[in-house]
C-alpha cells in the first residue's frame, strides 16, 4: 500500500482535526476552522501532487483520500477528518466512513439549501468541478432539496478554475473570460445567489463579483463545516490557540497561503510521495 513518508507531529493532548484538499482551496475551510475552534490542533494536507481532483476519476480520488486519512490517523492521531473538498467528499466520504467508523468524518456538499432560502429572485447558479457536478451525491443532495421548489438551478461545471487559482491567476484575462464565458447565462438569468461548489472558488469571489456586475450573494461552506465540526466533538469556548501544520506532497505557493489565512502562527513542510 502506497504511503506519505513520516514526519513526527509535536502537537498536545487538545482535539486534533485532520484536513485535506487537492491545493490551497480547503484552507478556506481551515480559515474557518481557526476562528470558530481555535483551541484545536489541525494537520492540514494540500495534495498538490495529484491536483485537481475534479479532473481526476472516482477510484483515483478515493484512493487519494484513503491514503491520506490513514497518513493523518497513522502520524498525527487525528480524532476527526474534514474532507475539505467538494469533489473528494463526492467520490470518497462513503469508502471512508465505512473503512473508519471510530472516527469523526465531515465532508463539503454545496450549499444549495442556504442559496434556496436567500435567493430573492429565485435563480441560482452552482458552480462546480466537472467530477462534482456528475457525482451520485451532488445529485442526490440537488434533487432532494430543489424538488418541489419555484426555484431554477443554472449548474455550471468549471473546469481549469482550480489551477488557475492554484497558480494565483485570478485576476487575469484568460481567467475573466472563463467565468464570463460560464456566467454570462446566470447574467442575463437574473441569478442572485451562486454556490460556490468548490473550496477554491472563494479565492476568486471578487472576480466572480465583478463578471456578474450586479449584487450577488455567494455561498460558501466553511462556517458550516466548523460548526457541525464544533458540534459533534463537543468542543468548548476558549482554549489555547491550538497548532496549525500545513503539508504538501508536491510545490505549494507560501505567499498564497500567507495570503489565505491571515495567520502567521503555522508551519508549512512538505510530504514525499512514493
Amino acid at each position: 500500500m502506497n504511503s506519505f513518508s513520516i514526519l513526527n507531529s509535536q502537537f498536545s493532548t487538545r482535539h486534533r482535526i485532520g484536513v485535506f484538499d487537492s491545493g490551497l482551496g480547503g484552507l478556506t475551510v481551515v480559515r474557518a476552522l481557526r476562528e470558530h475552534l481555535p483551541g484545536a490542533d489541525i494537520v492540514y494536507i494540500a495534495d498538490t501532487a495529484h491536483a485537481p481532483y475534479g479532473e481526476k476519476t472516482p477510484e483515483q480520488i478515493r484512493h487519494y483520500s484513503d491514503v491520506l486519512t490513514r497518513y493523518l490517523i497513522a502520524e498525527h492521531q487525528i480524532d476527526a477528518l474534514v474532507v475539505a473538498c467538494n469533489t473528494a467528499t463526492s467520490a470518497a466520504i462513503s469508502h471512508l466512513r465505512e473503512t473508519f467508523p471510530d472516527l469523526v468524518i465531515v465532508g463539503t456538499e454545496p450549499g444549495i439549501k442556504p442559496a434556496l432560502s436567500q435567493t430573492r429572485s429565485n435563480q441560482v447558479g452552482i458552480l462546480a468541478t466537472p467530477a462534482t457536478l456528475a457525482g451520485d451525491k451532488y445529485q442526490e443532495l440537488a434533487d432532494r432539496l430543489y424538488n418541489g421548489t419555484e426555484v431554477t438551478l443554472y449548474e455550471q461545471a468549471c473546469p481549469g478554475l482550480v489551477a488557475q487559482i492554484e497558480q494565483g491567476q485570478i485576476d487575469t484575462p484568460e481567467t475573466e473570460a472563463m467565468l464570463e464565458g460560464w456566467l454570462a447565462p446566470m447574467r442575463r438569468a437574473g441569478v442572485d445567489t451562486i454556490v460556490l461548489g468548490c473550496t477554491h472558488y472563494p479565492l476568486a469571489a471578487d472576480a466572480i463579483r465583478k463578471v456578474m456586475g450586479a449584487p450577488v450573494t455567494l455561498i460558501e461552506t466553511g462556517n458550516a463545516i466548523a460548526q457541525r465540526l464544533k458540534a459533534l466533538l463537543q468542543i468548548p469556548e476558549g482554549g489555547a490557540s491550538g497548532e496549525l501544520l500545513i503539508l504538501s506532497t508536491g510545490w505549494i505557493d507560501h505567499t498564497a497561503v500567507h495570503r489565505i489565512l491571515d495567520d502567521p502562527h503555522f508551519v508549512i513542510s512538505s510530504l514525499e510521495t512514493p
